[in-house]
């Protein structure tokens, strides 16, 4: 019974560190990588003549997973990140806000095609995502 008491302890202590983790939102490698992926999306949705790479964009999402779990995080917090319409809405502003930056407006799709293009040129980590 003595060595289930410390072992106890150590679970009940990990498991308050685990749940006292940064938000996924804060982690820039999940967050960029997963908003790259977003603006891909919308690209291919948008432009005829681009298409998605979509073993690649899989590939890159399974990383993003992989990444948070061996960060610590569950299944089930990465699968309310990726599927919380909170985030969801959060992460459409984010995608929104660094096109602005790159001179893109979302709602303009022959700029936003443009955009795709460049991205595709450049071997960006959007680019990657597009053929």
């Amino acid at each position: 019974m003595r060595l289930l008491t410390p072992a106890l302890i150590l679970a009940l202590t990990l498991g308050s560190v685990v749940s006292a983790q940064t938000p996924l939102r804060d982690v820039p490698a999940i967050d960029n990588g997963l908003m790259n992926v977003a603006i891909a999306d919308a690209i291919r949705k948008s432009c005829d003549n681009i298409n998605a790479r979509l073993i690649r964009a899989y590939s890159e999402l399974n990383r993003l997973k992989a990444l948070a779990r061996d960060m610590g995080y569950t299944e089930k917090e990465v699968e309310r990140y990726v599927t919380s319409r909170e985030e969801k809405a959060r992460m459409k502003a984010k995608a929104e806000q660094f096109l602005a930056e790159n001179g893109v407006r979302a709602d303009d799709i022959p700029a936003l095609c443009r955009f795709g293009q460049r991205q595709i040129e450049s071997q960006t980590e959007i680019g990657q995502l597009l053929r």
